[in-house]
C-alpha cells in the first residue's frame, strides 16, 4: 500500500506547500511508501521532491491519494478517475465574490473550484478539513462520507531560523511601533480595513507608528492598485507593502512588529495568526464568522465589529499596557501547544491508520 498526495499547485513557503512537505515526512516516517505530484510548481526548490501529476505511476486498489483541494484544477478529475481509496483534504475555497470587479480570472477560478468541489462530493471515501468552519462547507456541498477536522502541519522549527540582517538593520533603529499583516494581498483579506485602523492609530494614538503589509501582489493588480491609490489619498506615512519576499525576511518583519492586525473576511484557517503567536505578537483580529474565531481559539482580541478607530483604541492600549500585552501573549502561548507538531501529527496518524483499517474492514466483508 502507498500513499500518494496530489496538489494542484506547489509553492516553497506557501501554507498549503508546506503542510503537503510536512505531510509527506510524516507518512514516511509511519513506514508508508510515499509521493508527491503536482500539476503547477511555482518554483524550482521542490523540484526534486515531487512529479507531475501525469507521471504519477498507476495505482492499485489498496493504495490511498490525497487530493489537496483548494484551487480550479484538471487534477480533481484525474483524482475522481484513480481506482483506488481518495482522501480529500480541504483547505477552503475563496467565495468568488470577493474579486467581483477586481479580477475575472481569479472570479472564474474561484467558481470553477467550487464546481469542482461539489463534483468531488460523492468522490470522496473520507475528508479532512482545516477547521469545522471547513467542515461545515464540505458539508454544505453534499459530502456524505466520514469528515474530520485535521489543522494544517507546521513544522514550527523553521521560525527559529535566523531573520533576515538588512532588514532588521534598516527598520530596528527608530522606536515606531510596528503594526504587521501577512498574507496575499486580496479582497478578502480587507486590506482597505487594516489601512483604515492604521490610519485612525497613527491620527488619535501614535503618529510615530508603521504599517507592515507582507504579501505578494501583481503591479497590474487593481485591488493593490487601488489600495496604493487610497493610502496616497488618506496622506498616510510608513505604510510598506512587501510584495512577494524570501521566508528569512517574512522572519525579520515579524521580529519587528509590536501587534498583529488581521480584518479579513474569509479565512478556512488563517496560518499568520499561528505565526504571531509562536513570534508573541499580541492579535487583533476582525470576527467576521469564518475560521479566525476558531483558529485563535479564544485567544488574541477578537473584534465584534470592523470600526477602524474602536480597533485602533483597542491597539493602543494593548501597546499601552505592558500587563495586558503580557496577558494576551500568555494566552496565545497557551492557544499555540494545540497547534504543536507533535499534537498533529498525532491526530493525522490516527486519522489515517483509522480509515486504512477501516476501509480493510469493508473490503473483507465485501
Amino acid at each position: 500500500m502507498r500513499i500518494f498526495q496530489l496538489a494542484p499547485t506547489l509553492a516553497h513557503g506557501d501554507a498549503i506547500g508546506n503542510d503537503v512537505l510536512a505531510l509527506d515526512a510524516l507518512i514516511k516516517r509511519l513506514g508508508y511508501t510515499a509521493g508527491i505530484f503536482y500539476e503547477h510548481l511555482h518554483n524550482g526548490v521542490l523540484e526534486k521532491m515531487c512529479v507531475h501529476y501525469k507521471n504519477m505511476p498507476k495505482v492499485k486498489s489498496d493504495d490511498i491519494v490525497i487530493y489537496h483541494l483548494a484551487t480550479a484544477s484538471p487534477t480533481a478529475y484525474f483524482f475522481s478517475s484513480l481506482e483506488c481509496r481518495k482522501i480529500v483534504i480541504y483547505h477552503n475555497i475563496t467565495p468568488p465574490e470577493f474579486f467581483l470587479g477586481y479580477s475575472g480570472i481569479y472570479y472564474r477560478a474561484c467558481k470553477d473550484a467550487l464546481v469542482e468541489a461539489e463534483y468531488l462530493a460523492d468522490k470522496a471515501d473520507y475528508c479532512l478539513a482545516d477547521s469545522g468552519f471547513n467542515k461545515s462547507d464540505l458539508e454544505k456541498m453534499g459530502y456524505a462520507c466520514p469528515i474530520d477536522v485535521l489543522p494544517i502541519l507546521i513544522p514550527f522549527e523553521d521560525y527559529a531560523k535566523p531573520p533576515d540582517a538588512k532588514i532588521i538593520k534598516f527598520f530596528i533603529d527608530d522606536d515606531k511601533k510596528n503594526m504587521l499583516f501577512t498574507g496575499r494581498i486580496a479582497p478578502n483579506k480587507k486590506i482597505e480595513n487594516i489601512i483604515k485602523t492604521f490610519c485612525q492609530y497613527q491620527r488619535h494614538v501614535n503618529k510615530n507608528s508603521r504599517l507592515f503589509l507582507v504579501g505578494s501582489y501583481s503591479d497590474e493588480d487593481i485591488y493593490y492598485r487601488q489600495l496604493k491609490t487610497y493610502v496616497k489619498d488618506l496622506q498616510l506615512t510608513d505604510v510598506v507593502f512587501t510584495g512577494h519576499i524570501p521566508f528569512s525576511e517574512v522572519i525579520a518583519y515579524y521580529k519587528l512588529s509590536d501587534v498583529y492586525l488581521c480584518m479579513s473576511e474569509h479565512e478556512g484557517f488563517c496560518v499568520p495568526l499561528l505565526e504571531a503567536m509562536y513570534f508573541d505578537k499580541p492579535i487583533v483580529a476582525y470576527d467576521s464568522l469564518c475560521a479566525v474565531k476558531e483558529t485563535l481559539g479564544g485567544c488574541g482580541v477578537l473584534l465584534e465589529n470592523d470600526d477602524p478607530l474602536v480597533a485602533a483604541m483597542i491597539i493602543g492600549k494593548i501597546l499601552e499596557d505592558k500587563e495586558l500585552s503580557d496577558a494576551i501573549i500568555a494566552g496565545q502561548r497557551e492557544r499555540l501547544k494545540d497547534f504543536r507538531y507533535e499534537n498533529v501529527s498525532r491526530m493525522f496518524e490516527t486519522y489515517i491508520k483509522g480509515f486504512v483499517g477501516r476501509t480493510y474492514a469493508e473490503n473483507s466483508a465485501d
